[in-house]
């Protein structure tokens, strides 16, 4: 049996981000606030729905989720 390591890949558009900090309430274990602005605490993560609502929930659209080995968009929401 081969079991597959799924990594996520979240990026932030810093020149799009306005700060809100909804991301941040909702994926505190992968977004944090710096310098007013959202910012991830690591490139790659393992799957968790927190870091696709925060995708979702951003305002600006600024936050994606892609799968880090296909590319595939995975939020937001198209």
């Amino acid at each position: 049996m081969t079991v597959v390591d799924t990594r996520w890949r979240v990026t932030v558009d810093r020149d799009a981000c306005i700060g809100t900090g909804v991301c941040a309430g909702a994926a505190p274990r992968q977004i944090e606030i710096r310098a007013g602005k959202a910012s991830v605490l690591a490139a790659q993560t393992g799957p968790d729905e927190a870091v696709i609502d925060a995708a979702d929930m951003c305002p600006m659209s600024a936050i994606t989720v892609r799968d880090a080995t296909s590319g595939t968009l995975l939020a937001p929401a198209e």
